[in-house]
């Protein structure tokens, strides 16, 4: 793939300035494109790559009004909105049983319902321009196998799969709707989930390919889904995960299988 396919494209990523989603515009920066960011807070330096910089817009995707404003700010410099890629998402360690519905209301507003939100804005914009337009979805392996301790966030995300999955059909062929499921995943923040840096090794050691990904990983699968290489791609959940997660039930075997961690 050249960058030259995304270059002058016009790319809104919600939850855009850390972790993955800052990864994602900075690679879609490098490739020429006209990148929009947005988060509650402004960061505290601009997002920039290779001398150019992503345009910052407050906005929290949790409010349908901030969304319309958010939605109508992104494609003003160029009347157009080529690719929305809804990064922002998260959540803390939430046991289920004690956990407060209200807690529990905003996790799944925020992994689902926002992105929601903010792709049917989107899509009234996609659809009325010359070459439609592509959404992409960031997903989670939370959504494809239990996720103790963060079952909302993990239920969501299961919904957020089958929302790709229907919005592709509902929107074609102007608007292309892929997912990017993501596996473990090394950011800024892994210390939250992993704890100190003997810690991150163990759970990178626990995938397949020995590693964890990383925002790059990421971003390179975002850009293939929004190029026209990807063109016949919609409805499709993307396995990013490194070969996913070796069962445990291996390891406790007395027979010693191929691919069981030693």
């Amino acid at each position: 793939m050249t960058d030259d396919e995304v270059r002058g494209a016009t790319v809104l990523i919600t939850g855009g300035t850390r972790g993955i989603g800052a990864g994602i515009a900075r690679r879609f920066l490098l490739a020429g494109a006209n990148v929009v960011v947005c988060a509650r807070r402004e960061p505290q330096a601009p997002l920039t790559a290779d001398g150019r910089a992503a345009t910052f817009i407050a906005a929290d995707v949790r409010d349908p009004a901030q969304v319309d404003r958010l939605i109508s700010a992104a494609g003003e410099a160029t009347g157009r909105l080529d690719v929305v890629v809804n990064s922002a998402g998260g959540t803390p360690y939430t046991p289920a049983a004690t956990t407060s519905p209200d807690l529990h209301q905003k996790i799944v507003l925020l992994n689902l319902i926002a992105p929601l939100h903010v792709s049917q804005r989107a899509y009234q914009v996609m659809q009325a321009q010359d070459g439609g337009g592509s959404i992409i979805m960031i997903g989670s392996v939370s959504g494809v196998r239990p996720s103790p301790g963060t079952a909302a966030y993990g239920a969501a995300k299961a919904g957020l799969h089958h929302l790709t999955a229907c919005l592709a059909v509902e929107w074609a062929p102007r608007v292309r709707v892929n997912n990017v499921v993501i596996g473990l995943a090394e950011t800024e923040l892994a210390h939250l989930h992993y704890g100190d840096a003997a810690g991150v090794a163990a759970v990178a050691a626990t995938v397949p390919l020995g590693r964890m990904a990383t925002p790059d990983d990421v971003a390179d699968a975002c850009l293939f889904l929004a190029s026209p290489r990807s063109s016949y791609m919609s409805g499709a959940s993307l396995l990013l995960h490194g070969g996913g997660e070796v069962p445990r039930f291996l390891a406790a075997s007395s027979v010693q299988h191929p691919g069981a961690p030693r």
